[in-house]
C-alpha cells in the first residue's frame, strides 16, 4: 500500500497531525498484530508505504474503513492510495515451470 496524504486548506497543523497520530497508533497496533508486515513514512513527503497481508479485497476494504482517518471523517486527507498486490516468487517460479512445459 502506498498512501499519499495532503493537509487541506482550513485544517491547521495541530488537527492534521493529531489525526495522523491517531492513525499511526492504529497502524503500529496492526504491525504488532501481524496484519501489517512493515510500514514506512517516505522521508520529506506526506506519504506512507506499508506491506500488508490480507485474505481478500473485502478484508482490505473493511480494514481501510476501520482506520481512524476514515472513522473520524478525514478520508479527504488521503487523496490517493495505491495497492500493489504481491505474490510469492516461489509460486511464480512453479507456474513458470508449468508454462514452459506446456
Amino acid at each position: 500500500m502506498w498512501a499519499k496524504l495532503a493537509k487541506p486548506e482550513g485544517i491547521g497543523n495541530r488537527e492534521f497531525f493529531d489525526v495522523w497520530y491517531q492513525e499511526s497508533i492504529a497502524a503500529l497496533q496492526a504491525l504488532k498484530a501481524g496484519a501489517i508486515k512493515n510500514i514506512w513514512k517516505v522521508a520529506g513527503k506526506y506519504e506512507v508505504v506499508a506491506v500488508m497481508e490480507v485474505a481478500s479485497g473485502d478484508d482490505l476494504d473493511a480494514i481501510v474503513h476501520s482506520l481512524p482517518i476514515w472513522k473520524l471523517g478525514y478520508a479527504h486527507i488521503v487523496p490517493e492510495i495505491n495497492w500493489i498486490p504481491l505474490r510469492s516468487y516461489e509460486n511464480w517460479s512453479t507456474q513458470l515451470d508449468g508454462m514452459r512445459k506446456a
